[in-house]
């Protein structure tokens, strides 16, 4: 459900190396190589203090199978993998460990995912369209949130996360708001709370980076929204919004946008889903509340936002077709969704203007 140990707070990278003496001797560190070259010698010093001798390892460009199996390879004679970066590298780090059986400390650099928190990975192909996920036994061992390293990124990459983290409410309170097991029912309800942050601190938090309301938005898109997912697990799922992200990481385009801005138009679609082929009043309501949201932090309301306004209907067609494969989340929505129908939604989605995401 959760991390093994949680160290939140300014400097919190200084344990490190205590932390991973605890559990090895020859730690395996992964992450991506702007990362690596950034926070090397940050790392080293540390780690050399506690004795300890790290080797560093570039996970490439995305989370794939062939560069996992060359981490897997080069992870042998290591006893501990610590992940350094954002959500692919920590997503490949979690898996490297979970392959030989490792223990893993989670350092994340930005607040755009959950990664740092979540037992889950994600594995892309090498074009970069997300494939299949992959649920792990468990948590990383220690997740450390350093306020002062997570600073240095983008204000972007927190607003991506806010984005994500928002569609925890989405997508869990209609896939399984009628659960009557506890612990399902517990996620739903932090993943309201979440929204409920996020809706309230989200524009402070963007206004004042390094401040507490941005502080309780590194915490809301780190910790609570892995909590939802840890608690609830694969009952309190994904739905429509992370389909659309897996069917857009389709369009090599889709690079330029971040996790989170994907996840957040594709939480758009879903209530508009839910308005125009389910008939539920309420979620134009809801919709319009987020918009008004989006406007103000810079989250994406348009394919246009996401440098996707050139989309032909032959291509938004395919999309959907993709969205609405056998096995897609998408399927989790209460009634059934035609790609028809859904390429209909994001032709839509092309027209509203929304401030452009550099």
């Amino acid at each position: 459900m959760a991390p093994q140990q949680v160290r939140r707070g300014h400097g919190t990278i200084e344990i490190l190396g205590e932390w991973t003496r605890r559990l090895g001797s020859r730690p395996l560190i992964v992450g991506g190589q702007n990362t690596l070259a950034r926070w090397r010698p940050t790392l080293e010093k540390i780690l050399q203090e506690a004795g300890l001798e790290a080797v560093f390892a570039d996970y490439g460009i995305d989370c794939t199978e062939a560069n996992l199996a060359r981490l897997v390879d080069k992870a042998s004679g290591h006893d501990v993998v610590i992940g350094v970066g954002g959500g692919k590298a920590l997503d490949m780090a979690k898996l490297v460990a979970a392959r030989r059986g490792l223990p893993m400390i989670a350092l994340p650099t930005s607040a755009a995912t959950c990664a740092a928190w979540a037992a889950l990975s994600n594995i892309y192909s090498e074009a970069g369209q997300w494939l299949y996920g992959v649920e792990l036994d468990h948590a990383p061992e220690g997740l450390i949130v350093d306020y002062d390293l997570i600073a240095t990124a983008p204000v972007r990459t927190l607003v991506s996360g806010m984005g994500d983290a928002l569609a925890k409410w989405y997508e869990a309170s209609i896939s399984s708001g009628d659960s009557d097991d506890v612990l399902v029912i517990s996620a739903v309800q932090q993943a309201r709370v979440l929204r409920d942050l996020i809706l309230q601190l989200g524009e402070a938090a963007v206004g004042e980076p390094g401040g507490r309301a941005w502080e309780q938005m590194v915490d809301a898109s780190i910790c609570l929204a892995g909590m939802v997912g840890g608690l609830g697990g694969a009952r309190c799922r994904t739905v429509a919004a992370h389909a659309v992200h897996n069917g857009l990481t389709s369009l090599g385009a889709t690079r330029r946008s971040l996790h989170g801005e994907k996840v957040a138009l594709g939480v758009l679609v879903q209530l508009r889903l839910e308005e125009t082929v389910g008939r539920q009043r309420l979620a134009s309501i809801a919709r319009e509340q987020l918009e008004q949201f989006y406007r103000r932090v810079g989250l994406p309301l348009s394919l246009e936002d996401l440098h996707l306004a050139a989309l032909d209907d032959e291509q938004l067609l395919a999309v959907a077709r993709l969205c609405c494969q056998p096995q897609s989340d998408i399927h989790y929505l209460p009634f059934a969704v035609e790609p028809e129908q859904l390429a209909r939604v994001l032709r839509e989605s092309a027209r509203p203007r929304a401030a452009r995401l550099s």
